[in-house]
């Protein structure tokens, strides 16, 4: 998650008392004291957690959750029979930062081939790199940090990786030369889990009018990977600066048949698809209620694996973080959230003065608190 230049970002996550939660798409309403709290104050807790934290990674292994969080010095696994019972999970300190590499940002915890994997941020101001940690077990044994060598050794956080037609990616979002200007989404090919190979290739840049609300820098952010039911590849991404409310979640969907590496086969959608102000929000797709900032999201598949990717129709969980409508926005005060999404079909991307058409239709996303 970035920041402002010169606004420091806490590492350290309070948690609070977790809410009981009965099930995922219908929870249940917060406990009596909380919830006449919520009403005196003006605000909802639909959906919020007791985890005061950002940047939520959930996977689903079996009948099991399992979350990655920073804090603690490190790096902290939790485990729950559901996302809502994450936050009352004993947090697992799974690595500790002993080298002193900075300050660790959003771990992203996948599984592959039996093992499983926490990509991580860790750094200081334009220090900021990639690392990954491994291990057989969701919570303990895991390996020393290894810096993954991304090309040119940019500024890089909030990586991701991906399987997409036999080849593996990884995404990042980072700087194109050595200032705070602007955070690109960049794609780089991996010839194993830990191993960048080749060039890295832009495939989005924050220039629309709806993205750059907020700047100092402008940003896109927190790629998140899915795989719609046509088999075309989703990279869902935070805009707009995670210290304001503008922070939305938007979608890049690349074009059937096309290059992940060839920045003109992604189509963007045309505006926020979660989001909190009506103004920056895509045609048809409603502001949120309930929250303010809506960003970092987790798509909670099956080992974290595009290949397990809902189908049309239901509605399937995910989880984000967010600041509660009629509380300060500040980073303190956001929470993880449960929520759910839905393909929405025959969603068309717009775009103009580019290279190849102009439109592309297709599947998009809509998200619900």
């Amino acid at each position: 998650m970035s920041f402002p230049s010169g606004i420091g970002r806490k590492t350290a996550r309070r948690l609070t008392a977790a809410l009981s939660v009965a099930a995922l798409l219908f929870p249940a309403q917060p406990a009596a004291a909380e919830q006449a709290a919520a009403h005196e104050c003006g605000f909802s807790t639909l959906g919020r957690t007791g985890l005061r934290a950002a940047d939520p990674s959930v996977i689903r292994v079996g009948g099991t959750y399992i979350a990655a969080q920073a804090g603690g010095g490190g790096i902290q696994v939790r485990q729950a029979s559901s996302p809502d019972g994450l936050a009352a999970a004993p947090a697992r300190l799974v690595w500790r930062d002993a080298a002193n590499l900075g300050s660790v940002w959003a771990p992203e915890i996948v599984r592959d081939g039996g093992r499983y994997y926490i990509y991580f941020t860790a750094g200081n101001d334009s220090a900021h790199r990639m690392y990954a940690i491994s291990s057989t077990s969701p919570d303990t044994g895991y390996t020393a940090a290894v810096k993954l060598a991304l090309p040119g050794d940019r500024w890089a956080i909030d990586g991701v990786p991906v399987t997409f037609n036999g080849q593996r990616y990884f995404i990042w979002s980072g700087w194109e030369c050595t200032d705070n200007v602007e955070q690109n989404l960049y794609i780089a090919r991996m010839s194993d889990p830990l191993t960048p190979v080749g060039a890295r290739y832009v495939i989005s840049q924050p220039r629309e009018p709806w993205e750059r609300v907020v700047g100092n820098p402008f940003i896109n952010e927190a790629p998140e990977v899915i795989k719609d039911p046509n088999g075309q590849l989703h990279v869902t991404y935070s805009a707009n600066g995670s210290w304001s409310e503008q922070y939305c979640l938007a979608d890049l969907r690349l074009r059937a048949g096309g290059d992940p590496t060839y920045v003109w086969d992604w189509y963007k959608s045309n505006g926020c698809l979660f989001g909190s102000n009506r103004a920056t929000m895509m045609t048809g797709w409603d502001p949120t209620l309930y929250v303010n900032g809506p960003g970092h999201h987790t798509f909670v598949l099956l080992d974290g694996d595009i290949a397990t990717s809902p189908p049309a129709g239901p509605k399937f969980p995910m989880m984000y973080h967010a600041v509660a409508k009629g509380t300060p926005y500040h980073w303190d005060n956001r929470y993880w959230y449960t929520g759910t999404f839905v393909w929405w079909g025959n969603t068309t991307y717009r775009r103009a003065n580019v290279p190849g058409p102009t439109s592309d239709t297709g599947w998009g996303l809509k998200f619900f608190e």
